[in-house]
């Protein structure tokens, strides 16, 4: 069905409203239509082949709506985002990607974003399956799959459990495996006291919390000299506060306790880590390094004075990573 013309309008609108109001977040779709695949998928906003943009929603086995966008055409890049965020927080890459001859898929993890929330099923196996489904549906083949922070536990998590089959290439950016959380076998991983602040800052009031994670180590604000950005603070916020309260707190447990290590041994395909050396959220030893150790052939860019949320701070130079590594 192609899209009308006034489409754009409307969807304008709704974001508008989005920026005015969480209570307005819950947009209504337009009607729906069937795409035959594994999992079913249902249109909120149809597009003809070959235009630039669409978002649509897939039904996952067990009756979950995953949102997901597919802008561009070219090879396939399947980009998985980060806590409590979702699909938004990868638009600086996604745009210049697709801007540059790739097709580009992201989607809001269950629980997050304009996807349902469901009370179960808030961990890196059903991330992952969850994934596989958006990409089975599409039908998606060679594609370069790329996974920021929780994301890039789900990237690992899918070549864990799914394979390589459809994938050419991976990329971990500023992501947690091989795992966050300090252990006897893991003694550089944070400890469980940082997590369980997390956990009960989230049930005090966690929309103080994603402020306050937003406006200082989350991109590096808290530092001497940093230029502080409002609008990278209020779109973290707006970003976190449509995540499902449930959903966003299961998925701290996800994040911080589950171990890729498994996972990362089978990474058998070109890949990329990228990490800032700054990073106080998932610092670098623990994760980057780490991997790198596990996937020997990876190749590693370490950021010098880069915080965690480089996707936005250092957003020129990880395009550019990103589009280069694309292309090799």
């Amino acid at each position: 069905m192609a899209r009308r013309a006034s489409t754009p309008d409307i969807r304008l609108s709704r974001r508008n409203l989005l920026l005015t109001g969480i209570g307005a977040a819950a947009a209504v779709g337009l009607p729906a239509v069937a795409i035959a695949a594994s999992a079913s998928t249902v249109s909120t906003q149809a597009s003809t082949k070959g235009e630039e943009t669409m978002s649509s929603k897939i039904v996952t086995k067990d009756g979950v709506e995953i949102y997901y966008k597919d802008w561009g055409t070219g090879q396939a890049v399947v980009l998985s985002h980060g806590w409590p965020l979702n699909s938004d927080s990868w638009e600086a890459q996604a745009f210049h990607l697709a801007s540059n001859g790739f097709r580009v898929v992201t989607h809001d993890r269950r629980g997050h974003g304009r996807s349902s929330q469901p009370w179960d099923g808030n961990d890196m196996d059903h991330y992952a399956d969850d994934l596989a489904a958006v990409i089975e549906a599409l039908d998606l083949k060679d594609v370069i799959l790329m996974g920021f922070s929780t994301g890039g536990g789900e990237v690992a998590r899918y070549i864990g459990r799914h394979g390589t089959s459809r994938i050419a290439k991976a990329g971990l950016i500023s992501a947690v495996p091989p795992l966050m959380l300090k252990t006897s076998a893991n003694p550089g991983g944070l400890p469980i006291e940082v997590f369980d602040g997390i956990r009960a800052g989230s049930l005090a009031d966690r929309s103080k919390l994603y402020r306050d994670i937003a406006s200082g180590p989350f991109f590096g604000f808290n530092r001497p000299g940093a230029k502080v950005s409002q609008g990278m603070i209020d779109s973290f916020w707006l970003q976190g506060m449509t995540s499902g309260h449930k959903n966003a707190y299961d998925s701290i447990k996800a994040f911080s306790e589950t171990d890729f290590t498994e996972d990362l041994k089978k990474f058998d395909i070109p890949t990329l880590i990228v990490h800032g050396d700054d990073d106080q959220i998932v610092p670098i030893a623990a994760a980057a390094l780490a991997s790198k150790t596990l996937v020997p052939h990876a190749e590693l860019k370490v950021y010098p004075g880069a915080p965690h949320g480089l996707a936005d701070t250092h957003k020129d130079q990880l395009n550019a990573d990103m589009l280069a590594f694309a292309r090799s």
